[in-house]
């Protein structure tokens, strides 16, 4: 055996195991086209629904949840039957064009969650898939250089400069500047 196989073989046990060949859960090709169609899709979506807005950072607006629809049922009714309260400020033709939107938006909204949370967990894992693939490079990069491999230090040390979260090591004290001490 060579002596990186020796090496590799060593450092296996502390190391997991087929990084990639096992346990690839995405196994896709995009193409332009199907970027261009998707993108296209979503355009026409948008057209769709021209009234769409991004809230700013920090908005707190409250929301109906399904702790507060009871709530809503019951103001509802009282605002149909007891108008006499509603306030000054209070659109009422308003209330009911929302509350029509807002209808017509729980038949659609299940299904663009869904999707969304699938893009978003898609494009996670294959992010994750790269970066174990990106490890299990740079772990091979090392071991190659503890058995002297020509060029694997070289590398290694380049990406290990890039390594999330790595703090380069401090040059070490020289006699000069111990003495100027």
């Amino acid at each position: 055996m060579t002596p990186l196989g020796q090496a590799m073989e060593r450092t296996a046990a502390s190391k997991p195991k087929n990084i990639m060949a096992t346990d690839n859960q995405i196994s896709v090709v995009i193409t332009d086209q199907n970027v261009a169609d998707i993108l296209g899709h979503l355009t026409a979506i948008q057209a769709i629904l021209p009234f769409l807005i991004s809230r700013a950072a920090g908005d707190i607006n409250v929301q109906l949840g399904d702790k507060s629809a009871g709530f809503d049922q019951k103001c509802m009714s009282y605002m149909t039957s007891n108008p006499e309260f509603l306030p000054g400020y209070v659109d009422m033709a308003e209330v009911l064009k929302d509350r029509a939107a807002r209808a017509q938006f729980q038949k659609f909204m299940p299904q663009f969650n869904l999707v969304a949370s699938q893009v978003v967990d898609t494009y996670n894992v294959i992010d994750n898939e790269i970066y174990k693939a990106d490890l299990g490079y740079y772990n091979s990069t090392g071991d190659a250089a503890k058995v002297g491999r020509a060029g694997a230090g070289d590398i290694h040390d380049d990406l290990a400069s890039r390594y999330p979260g790595h703090t380069p090591k401090p040059a070490p004290i020289t006699t000069a500047q111990v003495a100027a001490k």
